[in-house]
């Protein structure tokens, strides 16, 4: 079991559900709670980044509307305006507490695209040099099917492993994952099928995930060396807690021993995958001992990538197992694969090995 330590580098995701009380009225006294936890840290050195849901479901309390928007253009008016009421809950709750915050929306191409990746990453490390939260959301406003998150755990994780935190805290209105008597599972050591099977999704009108989206985000974070908590965001001063104990608070889904370094982090989470390569035994034989993919050991491969793009590698069953940079495009690929051919489809340092 992972021993505990002074987390240095937090982020929190505040889930949509705990933006009101149970007369559906905004929970200031809630958020305020959490941002005087999030100050008290902040004032001992710590950095706490924000990833909050809350924008759509405050749009549709603005606008009284008791369902969820599914026209895409009628999601985005009411995240563009709930947002701006979000940002002004957080400033006025940081205000009490003689802080700023500051506003992201990001969307996958953020994350894809690896300038963008780092100039996200730099702009927040300025932020919490200045003693400013980041209030980091996805850009409901202009996100469509290909570059949207789907839901702000996935981004929680994500955001964790661009900027190295030390512990993902995933607050929603549960007390973590709970097991088939219906008792909090205290810690994981592995997410397997078991594990998965306990989820469910959420019924909530306003929220979108549930416990599904929070393992798998769990998933990306302890697979990429970062532990993760979920636990009740309501519970009296549970960051605290968390942050004391957070094998008692909550679910503790412990982290991987063998860290990846920032760069196959993001290969590995960071990018969507632009097509796919499938391998023959041998090839994936020799990615796993760390060697470089020639194309003698390709199959086939699908997708319009380009050189440069992150590519999805899989065995003869189509199951991925690594992802890397590729060195051609699919065009050039598709005549090479299987051949002789002289250069490295990717080199052994862009492969990651899931």
């Amino acid at each position: 079991m992972q021993p505990q330590k002074k987390y240095k580098r937090i982020v929190v995701k505040i889930g949509a559900s705990l933006f009101y009380t149970e007369q559906g009225k905004l929970d200031a006294n809630l958020i305020s709670d959490l941002v005087s936890q999030i100050s008290t840290f902040i004032k001992e050195d710590r950095e706490i980044v924000v990833v909050s849901s809350g924008a759509i479901a405050l749009g549709m309390s603005i606008l009284k509307l008791e369902n969820r928007p599914r026209e895409l253009s009628f999601l985005q008016a009411v995240a563009a305006i709930g947002q701006h009421e979000l940002m002004s809950v957080y400033h006025e709750a940081l205000k009490e507490e003689s802080l700023n915050c500051g506003q992201l929306l990001l969307t996958w191409d953020d994350f894809s695209n690896r300038a963008r990746y780092l100039n996200v990453k730099n702009t927040i490390n300025i932020l919490l040099k200045l003693k400013t939260v980041p209030i980091i959301n996805e850009n409901d406003t202009v996100s469509t099917e290909e570059i949207k998150f789907g839901d702000n755990d996935r981004l929680s994780a994500l955001v964790s492993i661009l900027i190295g935190a030390d512990i993902l805290i995933m607050l929603s209105d549960v007390d973590g994952l709970m097991d088939a008597d219906k008792k909090v599972i205290k810690v994981v050591d592995k997410i397997t099928p078991l594990i998965k099977s306990l989820a469910s999704p959420t019924s909530k009108k306003v929220c979108v995930g549930g416990m599904i989206t929070k393992i798998e985000a769990a998933r990306i974070s302890v697979d990429s060396g970062i532990p993760c908590v979920i636990a009740n965001g309501k519970k009296r001063d549970i960051i605290k807690s968390v942050l004391s104990d957070s094998l008692n608070s909550g679910t503790m889904f412990l982290a991987k021993g063998d860290l990846l370094d920032a760069k196959k982090r993001w290969m590995a989470f960071g990018t969507k995958t632009r097509g796919m390569i499938i391998v023959d035994d041998g090839a994936q034989k020799a990615l796993v001992n760390k060697k470089s993919l020639l194309a003698v050991g390709i199959i086939s491969c699908a997708g319009n990538f380009a050189s440069g793009d992150i590519v999805s590698i899989r065995d003869n069953q189509n199951i991925e197992f690594a992802r890397g940079k590729s060195a051609i495009s699919a065009k050039e690929l598709d005549k090479a694969k299987g051949s002789r051919f002289a250069k490295e489809i990717i080199h052994r340092d862009n492969i990651v090995i899931l």
